[in-house]
């Protein structure tokens, strides 16, 4: 089949299937990230000379990108939702293969921009095609079987750096470009081999702010908050205070990625059968405590156990996705995921940076406010009701029907 067919999503069936390519854009993204994330730290402070202070701005500076994905919607005027995600990982595979041969401030700066408009990018028309592509009943657990194969792949690509690194002796030039050069010959293979996929729902091309969805808004903005702290203190915290190698910060991933595969599709089954109230309120308690124990630790093996627990909490967020699939319009879907992406980085732009200087004063308060935004997520997550829908967004104002224009 031509990679220039155009098939509608009832007629898709077999391994040329919509959740197949997600599946597979999912596994690049899991490549990608493993081998990016599990050299950074270490390569900021071992090849770049990086202090907390530089490491806030660069993680400040990934996040920009994200605070404009709303201009997603501007290019699919031009593109195709589909080929617009595929060329995002093009930039994103790019940007980790290049990475090794800029160990320096403003390089690590430029290509860290790079990769992270890729990624964004990405991720926002994944979420658009997800919630587009997969009916209500089976959302959530698809999404998890999508994320699983991320996982799957990131555990292999854990290995292969930590075998590349502990056993073959590659520098950070070559882990770099072997993850980014596969992750991009499997792009051009989701070019070549799958067909367009025809949407149900023509989406709607402009930008907007629905007043019914503020819930999901406010909830998609400390999300944002939340999950800075995880990726740029938590990880830090492993390398500064506690002295994890690149191997050591390779294995770690590798058993987050690896409790992913087991855990995500039961997390979809659950979120499911629970619905996502429940699942949220569960997520938000479990990272309160998280965060805290974060604060106070003081031993490798409970720091290590912590950001096990906390990967593993994050894996819950799926229901934030599901709950707006099943309040929104279909037609809002595409350009609501590039605003929520949007908002989701209003804070992941500011926070690496001031939290950046309070760690260097107080390591322990960055955790601790951590904990103060899941609080304030959880209470927040007591609004939704058992079973959202259109005109049931909120437990408040149920009973008035939603509108166009809101």
């Amino acid at each position: 089949m031509s990679r220039r067919t155009t098939i509608r999503l009832s007629d898709a069936a077999g391994w040329r299937s919509p959740v197949i390519f997600l599946m597979l854009m999912a596994v690049v993204n899991g490549i990608s990230a493993a081998t990016w994330g599990s050299l950074l730290n270490n390569f900021a402070i071992e090849q770049a000379n990086f202090t907390g202070r530089e490491i806030g701005i660069l993680q400040s500076l990934r996040e920009v990108p994200g605070l404009l994905a709303f201009t997603a919607v501007g290019w699919l005027l031009f593109i195709r939702e589909q080929n617009f995600a595929l060329l995002a990982l093009l930039f994103l595979t790019a940007g980790v293969a290049f990475t090794g041969f800029v160990p320096f401030t403003l390089g690590l700066y430029a290509i860290t921009m790079l990769m992270s408009f890729g990624f964004h990018y990405y991720e926002t028309m994944n979420q658009s095609l997800s919630l587009q592509w997969l009916p209500k009943d089976r959302a959530p657990q698809l999404l998890g079987r999508i994320f699983a194969a991320g996982s799957a792949a990131s555990i292999v690509s854990y290995g292969v750096i930590f075998l590349l690194w502990k056993w073959l002796k590659l520098d950070f030039v070559g882990v770099y470009l072997i993850g980014g050069g596969l992750g991009l010959a499997l792009v051009i293979y989701l070019w070549l081999a799958f067909p367009r996929f025809e949407a149900e729902v023509k989406q709607h091309t402009h930008l907007f702010l629905r007043r019914r969805y503020w819930l999901y808004y406010l909830l998609t903005f400390l999300a944002g908050a939340r999950r800075q702290i995880f990726i740029v203190f938590a990880g830090f915290l492993m390398v500064e205070k506690f002295h994890f190698s690149v191997a050591g910060i390779a294995a770690l991933f590798m058993i987050n990625a690896l409790m992913n595969v087991f855990i995500m599709p039961k997390v979809g089954a659950l979120v499911g059968r629970w619905g996502e109230r429940r699942a949220l309120i569960f997520e938000y308690a479990g990272l309160i405590l998280v965060f805290v124990s974060y604060a106070f630790v003081t031993d490798p093996w409970i720091a290590a156990g912590l950001y096990i627990a906390d990967h593993a909490l994050f894996s819950w967020a799926l229901a934030l996705k599901t709950y707006f699939q099943k309040i929104a319009d279909p037609r809002d879907i595409a350009p609501t995921a590039g605003v929520a992406f949007s908002i989701n980085h209003i804070a992941a732009v500011v926070i690496p940076v001031i939290f950046g200087l309070i760690w260097l004063q107080n390591p322990s308060m960055v955790f601790l406010l951590g904990a103060g935004i899941a609080g304030l997520s959880l209470l927040l997550a007591l609004l939704i009701p058992h079973r959202p829908e259109p005109g049931r967004e909120t437990l408040l104002g149920m009973s008035r029907a939603p509108h166009a224009a809101e």
